[in-house]
């Protein structure tokens, strides 16, 4: 199978996965204990969502085996861009009438492409599979 649709796969499956950490604390923050703004539940569900998909992905789509100080700085800059982003027009959009939920999901289909793409060519693209595949 090709390397790049591997990594595709993977990288599908854990965010998956982080979805659902995401989903889960989220839900637990807004509707168990009533957070009701909506970047207040999002920012601590989007955080615990990219330590968990951070972690799996470095080890077994990526296979990382360079220091992880780096890496984590890398994807702390894209999420210094990407959370009050998707903050703000998070709220804009609960103004305007839209549900929280669809809000949720715009920002976490979002999330993963833009994600997938910058960990591939930015955070990870001089790691193990990287130069595995310059050498096929």
């Amino acid at each position: 199978m090709n390397k790049n649709l591997l990594q595709a796969i993977k990288f599908t499956l854990f965010s998956i996965s982080a979805g659902i950490v995401q989903t889960l604390s989220f839900a637990l923050l807004h509707d168990v204990l009533g957070w009701t703004s909506y970047w207040t539940s999002y920012v601590p569900s989007l955080v615990l969502s990219v330590l968990w998909n951070f972690t799996f992905n470095r080890k077994y789509t990526f296979k990382s085996d360079r220091p992880i100080g780096r890496q984590m700085l890398l994807v702390a800059m894209y999420y210094v861009v990407f959370t009050p982003a998707s903050a703000w027009w998070g709220t804009l959009l609960e103004k305007a009438g839209m549900h929280d939920w669809l809000i949720q999901v715009i920002n976490m289909l979002i999330n993963f492409v833009t994600e997938f793409l910058y960990q591939k060519f930015v955070v990870f693209h001089d790691d193990k599979d990287a130069k595995t595949q310059e050498k096929a």
